[in-house]
């Protein structure tokens, strides 16, 4: 009986995070959350990860990982993928009320970099969008990429196979264009990284 009280309350608890849209969360409350899924905490407000993506987000994901991290391999910048925790301070406050998985990053300063995530800003961000993803991605996440001046955010739109970019300048994001799978694309930062779209958008078989 014990373990169906608690089971009971943790179900409670969970329900009301996730129900409490004036609740402003930090990424200490979301080293205690207790979901049975993963979430994201972006401005204090709860999006959770689900349902898991398909497996054209996937094919997409590893593709990128292919060709983007040998690149790093020698490099003193860090090429990470989901699920690793990026925890940003944003706003004046600085208050870490951000805590979220980007698809991909690349971080270049060391003191951002803890075993439990990166702590600040990376340099470098990917996100690959799916159906349930797109208003968080094109528009929340943006938002927030751009207020924590993350140098660079790609959004990759795998069924259209297209990627558009953006480039921070002076604090605001300047769009850097819409690719298509005949391009070749480099980031600002590391323009000999040629990313072939051709390669990245041929699902055709597998890896």
């Amino acid at each position: 009986m014990k373990k169906m009280v608690e089971y009971s309350e943790k179900k409670d608890k969970t329900k009301n995070q996730l129900e409490e849209p004036s609740t402003n969360y930090t990424y200490d409350d979301y080293l205690n959350f207790e979901f049975d899924h993963l979430v994201e905490l972006i401005h204090g407000k709860i999006f959770p990860m689900t349902p898991a993506p398909g497996t054209t987000h996937q094919k997409t994901s590893l593709k990128l990982t292919l060709l983007i991290a040998p690149y790093f391999e020698k490099s003193a910048c860090h090429f990470f993928s989901a699920p690793t925790d990026v925890i940003l301070p944003i706003g004046k406050s600085q208050q870490r009320d951000t805590v979220v998985q980007p698809d991909h990053f690349v971080v270049c300063d060391p003191l951002k970099i803890q075993e439990s995530g990166c702590f600040g800003a990376p340099d470098w961000v990917i996100e690959i969008l799916s159906a349930h993803n797109k208003k968080k991605d094109l528009r929340d996440k943006y938002d927030a990429y751009e207020l924590a001046e993350i140098g660079e955010y790609w959004i990759v739109f795998p069924q259209e196979k297209i990627v558009e970019i953006f480039i921070l300048q002076e604090g605001k994001y300047r769009r850097g264009g819409a690719f298509t799978e005949d391009d070749i694309i480099s980031p600002t930062r590391f323009p000999d990284l040629r990313c072939d779209l051709s390669y990245i958008f041929d699902l055709s078989k597998d890896v």
